[in-house]
């Protein structure tokens, strides 16, 4: 079992850091763009790019997962890798295709990584859409 954490801990603070710039440089980029700009469009356009990356980064994990479980020679195709892993990545847990006793502890420290990153997402696109409701409250009264 310590094989395991010595592998999969490693991974979860590479995506921890990878979603942590990619949180901060989409509020940067939200105030940089939009920040000043009011209006339902503004609002909008600034929402789904926001929603945009931080997807981007989501992905991004989940192929960095894939390919450590095609590394580890779990999986004959990178493809069948990255299924497995969005599956736990999303905490979906299909069950259709099952790790090697192995390496199948895995899967739930992928779901947890998955859990709090798509939770972090979620408080980065609400950030976003809280300033803009709030800039358009106090403008309207």
């Amino acid at each position: 079992m310590f094989l395991i954490f010595l592998v999969g801990i490693p991974v979860i603070l590479v995506n921890m850091l990878l979603q942590s710039m990619v949180s901060v440089w989409c509020i940067r980029f939200y105030i940089r763009r939009f920040g000043e700009r009011d209006g339902t469009l503004a609002g909008v356009l600034a929402l789904f790019g926001i929603i945009t990356l931080v997807m981007l980064g989501n992905l991004t994990q989940i192929a960095i997962w894939g390919v450590l479980f095609l590394w580890l020679g779990e999986f004959s195709t990178l493809q069948e890798a990255i299924y497995h892993s969005g599956v736990n990545f999303a905490t979906l847990g299909y069950g259709d295709i099952v790790m090697s006793t192995q390496w199948k502890l895995l899967g739930p420290l992928e779901a947890v990584n998955g859990a709090l990153m798509i939770g972090l997402s979620g408080a980065c696109m609400l950030a976003v859409l809280q300033h803009h409701l709030r800039k358009q409250l106090s403008k309207n009264s």
